[in-house]
């Protein structure tokens, strides 16, 4: 009887790490947050490069701290990386304009006590923010595009 108790309990704290881990990729606030091995200058460059290579338009690239940095002010390492593709925007701003609010795409990455983060909004998120309906397939292929491509810079 006591094995099964420590069995029941084993399984239960195991459900409770993988919960916890799945939850600390996904933020209440609709984003969805990985860590990178790399700094955060080298996971922007790497997100630069994927965005690329995939075909779609890479608008800007904004470092933060040095932003912070002009007015003698100290700010974390962190950098936004805004891109897009038409093919996959456009049909979002086509049945809800006010989404062009959140389009392009941003990603941030950040240092946080030392470790490098990235991070953006759940595209789902972004659908329900502007109530958009319709334009599925292209929410569709913009979470597989963001996810793969978060994938390539964190790696």
């Amino acid at each position: 009887m006591a094995l099964h108790r420590q069995l029941k309990f084993a399984a239960t704290a195991a459900a409770a790490l993988l919960l916890a881990t799945t939850l600390s990729t996904r933020a209440e606030d609709g984003w969805i947050i990985k860590s990178s091995s790399a700094s955060v200058e080298q996971t922007a460059d790497k997100l630069v490069a994927a965005v690329e290579k995939a075909g779609a338009k890479v608008f800007a690239r904004v470092d933060h701290a040095a932003g912070a940095g002009s007015i003698d002010a100290e700010l974390a390492d962190m950098t936004l990386v805004m891109f897009g593709n038409p093919k996959i925007g456009t049909p979002i701003l086509q049945a809800a304009p006010q989404a062009g609010l959140d389009l392009p795409n941003r990603v941030l990455i950040w240092d946080e006590a030392g470790q490098t983060r990235i991070g953006y909004l759940d595209p789902a998120k972004l659908k329900a923010r502007h109530k958009v309906s319709g334009a599925d397939q292209a929410f569709d292929v913009m979470a597989g595009a963001l996810g793969k491509l978060t994938d390539a810079a964190s790696q």
